[in-house]
This record gives C-alpha cells, structure tokens and sequence, in this order.
C-alpha cells in the first residue's frame, strides 16, 4: 500500500498556461469551511464518525472539496452507512471552492478524488493535467428505470412558445436561443449538440447562458432564457412552474453514455497509493448501488445535508467496468468544436482499467 495519507499542503502550480486552461482564478481557495467527514454534515442520521477517536486516525484519509448540491449524494450515503469506514478509508470534506478552481486542487495536492463528465477531463489533460478515471459515477440508465433518472431534461416556457413539444420544434423558431448552462464542457453543451446533431438544426442557433440550475427555472419562467436544460433535483421544479418537457437525454441515443462520469485521480496519486484508490472504489460502488435501491431516502438525507430540497436523484453505475466507447462520442465532439486538436487523445489515456479486477 501506498503511503498513509497525510494532510496535504498546498502547492503552488508552476505552470501560468496550465492553470489558465484548466480555468483557477488568481488566488487561495475561497469559502474554506471546517474540515469535516460527509457524515458529520448531519449528526444524528446514519453514522456519524468520530474525528478524534484512534480508530479513526489508522484509517487513510482521501480529501475533496465540500459539495453542498445534489453531487453529495454518493460521497454522503456512503460515508453515511459506513462502507468508507469498511474499506479503512477516511473520506475528508476540505472545504467549498469555486468551480473554477476544483481541478487545480486535485493537481496541486489539496485534493485527491473528484468525479467528472469525459469532457472535462479530456480539456484539462489537454492543458497539461494528467487526470485519470478510475471507475464510473453517473450513468444513464437503460428504458428498465424510470425517466426521472435519466441525467437531463430540456424545457421550454410554453406561454413563450406554444408550438414548440420537441428538439426539432426549435429549428422553427428565427434568430437564436439561450440556454442555461452551469458551465461549458461538461455535460450540458456536451448533450445539447448531439440532440441538435441528431435532429439536424444548426448549432449556432445556440447561446449559452451561465447559471446554476436552481436558477434556470425562474429565468425560464420569465423569459430571460429560451431552454432550460437541468438535472434530476429540478425537474419537479420545473415541471411545478408550468414548463414544458421538450426532451431528455435519453433522446440522444447514446444511451449510458449520456450521462457518464468518472471518478479521477491524478496518475501520480494512484501511482503512489494504488490500495488507497482499490478502497475507494470498492466503498463507492457500494454506495452508489444502494443510492439506486433507495432513492427516496438518498434524496433525503441529502437535501438535509445541504439544507435546501432535493426531489430528484441521478442514476449510478453498480459495476466496476469502465466502457471506452462511452468515451469516444464526448471525444468527437470536443475535436470538432476544435476545443481540443484531432487525434491527440484516445479514450484510453483519460481511464485506467487497473482497478476493474477488485470490483466483483
């Protein structure tokens, strides 16, 4: 095993072109809260770890940043049931920091693990980050499960356009159209092109807005956006305010690729601490199986950790196989938005499947 993890330091990134394409702002990390267990977020549910007690330092601690949105979900039920704590693992909240700076921390040491479409992984190896996937989070589910699963859905403000019921109603409308987006290359745009690819209406119709979801249903319903495209937590939201549901991302036919994540490390980390990471995985994977069996009790336990209401949840991978061709569709879209050069990436150099073997 790799060496016990201390706490780590921050590190200064040498590199000024590396840390303007992975997007960190100048500065230190912001809103840095006490440094906590998920657990802990919530005394009293599930089980609360103990910080202080010597059963607890001989675990191995792995740091993330604090979440305090629908992501929790996993990384909280989890540590919750104590599958962290059976593998001998240690899971740290270090603190909120800005989107912008996430991926620097897992580069620069702060952090250890986060999870991630394809896409954001492809552009911050491209800009010199050497992040690797080691087993998936998010997917899309199969039609067996039910819709409100499925990782997006796409909405329209029907007193605003009464004729619009699909995608392909929108190549109607003259001009462009907003769409609310969290952030650019992530899953959002990701999906919203290949809708637009499959159903034949030019992309540059498209302008992109940026707010968090929670604030796309009432720029919807004010008309300050053409399209709200959210996630799973937002859907009754929407669905409350009077929107029209105009597609999902199962319309896309990329089926669990749709919605695929993984959870990353950078390659020294894993290099350094390979039996951390088979931990990781092996606590996780139980988690995120669980959070599918019981997604009422999951939407709960996270939306009292986070403090606001979470009606939805996402859907996640019970099995530890990593698919390169789930890779390959977020690959081509990035090299034909030139985001990224041709050829320079295979969906081999962002995954490893190393770690496949100690998930049955």
């Amino acid at each position: 095993m790799g060496e016990k993890r201390r706490k780590a330091k921050p590190i200064v990134l040498g590199f000024i072109s590396l840390l303007i394409v992975v997007g960190t702002s100048i500065g230190a990390h912001k809103g840095r809260t006490q440094v906590l267990t998920p657990s802990q977020m919530m005394p009293g549910i599930g089980i609360k770890a103990n910080s202080s007690s010597e059963e607890d330092e001989n675990l191995i601690e792995i740091r993330t940043w604090t979440r305090k949105d629908c992501s929790l979900a996993p990384w909280l039920i989890t540590d919750m049931l104590g599958y962290f704590k059976e593998e001998g693992i240690k899971l740290v909240f270090t603190g909120e920091i800005q989107a912008n700076q996430q991926i620097p921390s897992i580069i620069n040491g702060d952090n250890d693990v986060a999870s991630a479409h394809p896409n954001t992984l492809l552009v911050a190896n491209n800009g010199g980050a050497d992040l690797v996937g080691v087993v998936r989070g998010i997917i899309d589910p199969g039609p067996e499960v039910d819709e409100k699963f499925l990782h997006m859905w796409w909405y329209v403000n029907p007193k605003k356009y009464p004729d619009v019921h699909t995608i392909k109603d929108l190549e109607k409308i003259p001009g462009k159209l907003k769409f609310s987006i969290i952030t650019t290359n992530t899953c959002t745009d990701f999906l919203t092109n290949a809708l637009f690819d499959k159903y034949g209406i030019p992309k540059d119709k498209i302008e992109w807005v940026t707010m968090p979801d929670i604030q796309a249903i009432q720029a919807l319903k004010q008309g300050l956006t053409d399209v709200g495209a959210v996630h799973p937590p937002f859907y009754k939201g929407m669905d409350d305010a009077g929107m029209r549901k105009i597609a999902d991302s199962g319309d896309t036919g990329l089926g669990s690729a749709a919605g695929v994540t993984y959870y990353y490390f950078t390659r020294s980390f894993i290099e350094k601490n390979p039996d951390a990471v088979v931990r990781f995985i092996r606590a996780i994977k139980k988690g995120q199986k669980w959070c599918n069996e019981h997604p009422e009790e999951t939407a709960q336990w996270t939306s009292k950790a986070i403090g606001v209401p979470v009606t939805g949840n996402h859907y996640y991978a019970e099995d530890g196989k990593i698919i390169e061709s789930e890779i390959e569709p977020w690959l081509k879209q990035l090299e034909e938005n030139k985001v990224i050069p041709e050829g320079k990436f295979k969906p081999s150099d962002i995954i490893t499947h190393e770690f496949e073997k100690y998930c049955d």
